[in-house]
């Protein structure tokens, strides 16, 4: 009777552990379906090779001829020169292309999507992007943003519109030069509109497409010999992004991603928290440097995927982070 008892307690404890794991991963997959839901595409350039982009990542990147294989010199480069975050970024310049990439987005034809990235252009060169409302590209164009345009403002943005009678006249926005800031793109496909933010600030509000009120992709195009930027830290996300303002927070990037032990925090001003959670949303780490470019010690944690939630001066962003 002894024995058998024990068996019995042994075989509860047992299925206990199980339905535990079960629980757990039924909260994850939970939290990973909701981060699904809500974020379509994320990209940060870290796991790919250096080098065109060719097939690394098709259902992301292809190019303006529909072909990242057959036309390679039109691929957005992979490069370690520059980084907003980690180590590698995406480059255009004029090259043997010229280059023209093509970012897909799958294409949506109502509702609001948001579409965020880090942004770098050297001092007095060129950059420029316009937003595609089919793919392949060329049918039907959307919003156009050139930075330093023809060579004639250096940091200077503007804005245009393309196959309308209703152009963007008189829009521009001041972007700092040889440093990192943050595009947001705030797209209504249901009143054609759209709301364009430069380091949180708002640079443009008003129409966005030209013909068929869809979003599919943005073509990040060298459009002259002077051409230079990188792109780094892309997020696309259905609906609107949780306090856009947040965005207003001075710059900052998170290195090196993935980390082992130490995460560095590169910013201008004073982080006054950091604080990281685990994928169920608990809080495994926090302190408050109250410091320029502080560093947080991450050697307790195991391997996984955190969210990092940085406060500088009141206004907050959460980064993802990989260990």
């Amino acid at each position: 009777m002894f024995i058998i008892k024990n068996l019995y307690i042994d075989y509860i404890i047992k299925n206990l552990n199980i339905m535990k794991k079960i629980y757990l991963l039924a909260l994850a997959a939970f939290a990973l379906s909701f981060t699904v839901n809500a974020q379509l595409l994320e990209d940060n350039f870290e796991f790919y090779d250096l080098g065109d982009m060719s097939d690394q990542n098709p259902t992301v990147w292809n190019n303006w001829s529909n072909d990242p294989v057959g036309a390679p010199t039109e691929n957005i480069i992979v490069t370690d020169a520059q980084a907003s975050s980690g180590d590698q970024s995406g480059f255009i310049d004029v090259g043997a292309g010229p280059q023209d990439a093509m970012l897909l987005l799958g294409t949506q034809s109502s509702g609001i999507r948001t579409l965020n990235f880090n942004f770098f252009v050297p001092t007095g060169k060129t950059g420029y992007y316009n937003f595609q409302e089919s793919i392949p590209a060329g049918a039907n164009w959307a919003l156009h943003i050139h930075f330093n345009e023809a060579n004639a403002a250096p940091g200077t943005g503007t804005f245009a519109m393309n196959n309308t009678a209703d152009p963007v006249a008189g829009e521009s926005f001041i972007y700092p030069q040889n440093t990192w800031f943050t595009m947001s793109h705030e797209i209504n496909m249901d009143d054609n509109t759209v709301i364009v933010r430069m380091d949180g600030k708002i640079a443009y509000s008003g129409d966005f497409f030209a013909e068929t009120g869809e979003v599919a992709g943005v073509d990040f195009f060298a459009i002259d010999a002077n051409n230079e930027y990188y792109v780094d830290d892309i997020l696309y996300v259905d609906g609107q992004i949780a306090a856009n303002d947040d965005f207003a927070a001075d710059k900052f990037s998170v290195y090196p991603n993935p980390v082992q032990d130490i995460l560095n925090i590169r910013s201008t001003t004073s982080v006054d928290t950091i604080a990281i959670y685990d994928v169920l949303g608990k809080l495994v780490l926090e302190t408050a440097p109250d410091a320029i470019s502080p560093s947080v010690n991450m050697s307790g944690l195991t391997t996984g995927v955190y969210l990092v939630k940085i406060t500088i001066d009141g206004a907050s962003k959460t980064v993802k982070v990989i260990k």
